[in-house]
């Protein structure tokens, strides 16, 4: 027969390994997300957060900017849980450099579109020598992907020199959008994504451009190590990109996804 004591000392134990196995596989819903997102993702992972909140109950924020600038943020300490990058590139620059708990991954390939508001400018190559088309609005292509999508179209063309003197950059593809919008450059390179965003779908008007004239733009996820944690709230939301839902919501958005 037991004592009192050692009875009083199972139970403790076994109500101690209840609560661990209670708890394992559970998201920490308490602990807030945050997801560094490549500019042209913005509206789709807004939606795509919303969708992942209700499901798991975590919270998330979001930080975006160009892939290469939120790189450059993630190596400087930047407390970054996930990065949804716009190209394969700078994930995978963080994998070989020890920054990520695994490979980066494909979720989606991105679309190249030229896009105006103006009045009477046409979005087409042809029209970008014009004398009414004064500037062209592009993403930097040393930090964005888009950008170095465009300038592939542009050199594709034997427009790039000839166009010199017209190209602004943007940070990223935000910025250009700006440029664009306001009507600081006539006509501009964009994502698809944008132009297919519910703020924007009525506004001026876009052609998207022959993915064979620029290397296939491949947008990649990586989560990024952390020392105070795990990164399970990250790798929960670095599979659900890759669920029917998100998968939905890009291609509202124009991406194409790998079913």
């Amino acid at each position: 027969m037991r004592s009192v004591k050692e009875v009083l000392s199972l139970g403790v134990l076994y109500l101690g390994c209840a609560l661990w196995l209670s708890s394992c596989g559970k998201a920490d819903t308490d602990r807030i997300l945050t997801i560094a997102g490549a500019a042209n993702m913005q509206f789709a992972l807004e939606e795509i957060s919303e969708a992942f909140t209700a499901q798991t109950g975590i919270p998330s924020r979001m930080v975006t900017g160009s892939s290469g600038k939120l790189t450059a943020q993630i190596t400087e300490g930047a407390p970054y849980d996930i990065l949804i990058s716009a190209d394969v590139k700078y994930p995978d620059k963080l994998y070989r450099e020890g920054y990520t708990l695994g490979p980066p991954r494909v979720y989606a390939f991105g679309k190249l579109v030229l896009w105006t508001t103006g009045e009477g400018v046409d979005p087409v190559l042809s029209a970008l020598s014009r004398d009414e088309i004064r500037y062209i609005a592009i993403a930097n292509p040393k930090t964005a992907p888009y950008g170095r999508a465009a300038l592939e179209v542009l050199q594709h063309n034997n427009l790039d020199s000839l166009l010199q003197e017209k190209l602004v950059f943007g940070e990223s593809i935000g910025q250009v959008n700006q440029f664009i919008r306001s009507g600081s450059a006539e006509i501009g390179f964009t994502a698809m994504s944008v132009v297919s965003a519910p703020q924007f779908e009525n506004m001026g008007r876009c052609v998207a451009l022959d993915s064979v004239q620029y290397t296939p733009i491949e947008q990649g996820v990586v989560v990024i190590r952390q020392k105070d944690s795990e990164g399970d709230n990250a790798l929960l939301f670095r599979d659900f990109l890759f669920s029917a839902t998100a998968r939905g919501i890009l291609k509202k958005y124009g991406y194409t996804t790998n079913e």
